[in-house]
């Protein structure tokens, strides 16, 4: 199994594993950023959005870790004295439907064979707001009518492409996701 339910273990840095806006805009403080990849999941606009860039009515699409695969992302070192803070300040961004699963994987660091065990948040399959199976005709039409509490859809999603395309990750179904808006 490649994840398993997040402790944090006091008085030690914390690893936070992004793969998405939090690439961008983590809103947290840290020591460290690094190139990571993680294996078991892999990133998908796979996630009904009704708070942050999409409302019940009218539902975005942002991205999760999805079982399968492998991800490319950013690990972001935190100082063991802001964990619990920055912990804190995860929960209630991620957590707020909870759609997702807080969870710790085993990261590589780009350069390192060392495993690091990393919070991260993977898709709740079980949850209502899981999108399984879009195409990305349907995935484009939910991005393109999202708008909520942190903006419109098409702006995460163009964000979250840049901020990939600055670390040298290519995603080519994003992309032609973001060529249909």
């Amino acid at each position: 199994m490649p994840s398993h339910p997040f402790e944090y273990e006091a008085g030690r840095p914390l690893w936070v594993f992004a793969y998405g806006s939090l690439i961008w805009k983590p809103g947290f403080e840290f020591v460290e950023q690094q190139p990571a990849l993680i294996y078991g999941y892999h990133r998908s606009l796979c996630l009904y959005s009704h708070v942050h860039r999409g409302t019940p009515e009218k539902p975005g699409l942002v991205l999760a870790l999805d079982r399968g695969g492998c991800t490319k992302g950013l690990g972001f070192k935190v100082d063991a004295e802001k964990a619990k803070q920055t912990i804190a300040y995860l929960r209630e961004r991620e957590m707020v439907n909870n759609a997702y699963c807080e969870v710790s994987v085993q990261m590589k660091l780009t350069g390192s064979t060392e495993k690091i065990s990393a919070l991260t948040y993977v898709m709740n399959r079980n949850h209502p707001q899981y999108a399984e199976g879009l195409n990305e005709g349907q995935c484009a039409a939910f991005v393109r009518q999202g708008i909520g509490q942190s903006g419109a859809n098409p702006e995460y999603l163009y964000n979250s492409l840049q901020a990939l395309k600055n670390m040298g990750i290519c995603d080519h179904k994003l992309e032609r996701i973001a060529a249909l808006l």
